[in-house]
This record gives C-alpha cells, structure tokens and sequence, in this order.
C-alpha cells in the first residue's frame, strides 16, 4: 500500500526514509528521486521497481550506525561497572557508592559530525549524578564540548548543560529543560564541529551554536579531542547529596560509529577540507529550518545561558555574547 501510494504521488522517498540515512546519502538519494520522477513518466513499471531497489537499499544503509562498541572505543575507567549488550551494540555505565565508570574513543578527531545514543538513569531521584557526552583534548589547556545532565531532585524537571572550553577556559555554560524524558527512551545527542561553527543538537534540533569568530577575537577549539562519555558523582557541584538508596545508577549508550577526521596535532589542517562532507558549505551555518527550530528552543526551553548573567562578568561579557547570530533575547 505505502509504495503504491509513492508510485502514484509525489511523495519524496527521502521523506519516507527521513533520518535513516547520513547526509551524503540524503543528499545522493534527492538525485535519484529525480531520476525516479522520469523513470516513471518513460518506464513507470521500471520506475516501480527501482523504488523497490533503493528503499531495500535505504534500509540496509540505516544500519551503518550500528557498529560495536569495541571497533572505536574502550573502557577508561571503572571497568566493573560497564555492562556490554546486544552483542556490543549498547554499552550500560553504573554508578554506585564505590565508583562510576566511563568510556572513550581511540583515536583524538579535529572535525567532525560525532554523536551517541543515549538514555539517562531514571530512578525517582538522580540528584548530583552526572552523565555526559563529550569531546575533550585532555590537554593543560584543554579545549572541551560538553553535554551533561545534572541529575534531579524527585518531582523535578532534568537538565541539561552544555559547555564550551578553549584553551583551557570555560564558563560557557547554557542550560535547558527538555520537552521529552530523557530517561524512557534513546535519544541522539549530536555535535558539529568544522572550522566555521559548533552546532549541539538533540536528534536534528539544534539546541546550541557556537560560531567560529576567531577574526573578531573570540578563541575557537582547534586542538584534536577525543569522544568521552562518563557516569560519575558530581554531588560536590549540587545543592543536594546523591541518595545512595536510589543506586545503582544506569545510563546506556548506543551508535558506536564515528564520522570524524582522526589527526595528531601536526596535520589538523587536513581536517578542514571539503573532502569531508560536515566541511561542505552547506554546514557552514544553520539552514532556516534549523534557525527556527534554535530559536523555538531557546525561547521555550532554555533557563540559563551564561551570555545573559551580567553579574558574573562586572568587566564585560565574553565577546561571542556580543554576536550571537541568529537570536537575541
């Protein structure tokens, strides 16, 4: 019924596969929808059938994410409480009163699409637990992207923080509520990082955007850095104390691929050339689609962005505040 219903229609089959396949392959698939279109108006039968050949196609490329575990990564601490599913497929982190546990890729990237399927502890309270996603050079000056959840009292909304380190300095902290629980399903936390942004997204919205301003002196992250993902205590940070009763503590990953140039330090300009597709002009910046979605989120969604916390910086805000590109409260 569906793929007589595309037969006869002008539905896009990108639109039926929507989010099954890496933007190269969307982007191979709209110049064959066209070729489809004259398909069916020379050879409709042949037409048919060629739909029926690339949506088996599409599906088999779907599954181009569900690489194991130990291809890219390895257990960097607390290796007791890191539970391996699915055949590798989904990594399960603990965290109990004795230790938490996390993991990281191989090799350090310099650019990059990355990302990781994630579920977050949902006990009734998860006050001063931490679970992250992250890319970090682990450097004296480090430059680091953070996702973080900051765990929750019982009967309150989770949030979740993202940070931006160059050089070794932070403090850009821009914190959200979430429009779905993050701890009944897998959701995709994603990070664009090529030489002209910094895009955060959650599934394809993007919540956060950090331009590349280096020529107006805002410093921009250029060390390689390495995926991390971490479960640990974080109670110090809190206003409440973890409750041990509520332990142990899970959170699972998932999507063990990566598409990111792997480099030392000596080469990282071969990271920024348009033979990787996340350099293309097309991601150079947000598409109207996504500003729309960026603006809707931080106008429902965002409860603190460092950019509006005057008081903390007497001397002046940070100078990205000053040009921020697509909203301004």
């Amino acid at each position: 019924m569906l793929m007589t219903a595309y037969y006869k229609s002008p539905i896009k089959m990108s639109c039926f596969l929507e989010g099954r396949l890496s933007p190269p392959q969307q982007w191979h698939l709209q110049i064959v929808e066209l070729a489809i279109v004259w398909l069916r108006m020379a050879f409709p039968m042949l037409g048919f059938f060629v739909f029926l050949l690339l949506l088996v196609g599409g599906t088999i490329a779907s599954n181009n994410d569900d690489s194991a575990f130990d291809k890219n990564y390895e257990i960097t601490w607390g290796n007791d409480h890191v539970l391996s599913l699915n055949q590798g497929r989904e990594i399960q982190l603990s965290l109990d009163s004795r230790s938490g546990s996390g993991f990281g890729s191989y090799l350090k990237y310099s650019s990059g699409f990355f990302h990781m399927r994630m579920k977050i502890p949902g006990n009734n309270s998860t006050a001063g637990v931490i679970t992250t996603f992250y890319l970090t050079s682990k450097t004296s000056r480090h430059d680091e992207l953070d996702f973080e959840f900051l765990g929750n009292a019982e009967g309150e909304a989770i949030t979740l923080q993202t940070n931006v380190f160059v050089n070794g300095v932070g403090g850009r902290e821009q914190r959200i509520h979430l429009w779905f629980d993050p701890t009944s399903h897998f959701h995709d936390y994603k990070l664009l990082w090529n030489p002209h942004q910094i895009v955060f997204f959650i599934d394809d919205t993007p919540i956060r955007v950090f331009n590349n301003y280096t020529n107006l002196g805002v410093p921009y992250p250029t060390q390689p850095m390495r995926i991390e993902a971490t479960l640990w205590n974080g109670d110090w940070a809190s206003p409440q104390k973890i409750n041990w009763a509520y332990a142990p503590f899970r959170a699972d990953y998932q999507g063990f691929d990566i598409s990111g140039c792997s480099t030392q330090s000596s080469n990282v300009e071969e990271c920024y050339k348009s033979n990787y597709w996340w350099n293309n002009r097309n991601y150079w910046e947000l598409n109207p689609s996504q500003k729309q979605a960026y603006e809707n989120v931080r106008k429902k969604y965002m409860n603190y962005d460092y950019c509006n916390d005057k008081p903390r910086f007497p001397f002046g805000l940070p100078k990205e505040c000053n040009i921020q590109k697509y909203y301004k409260l």
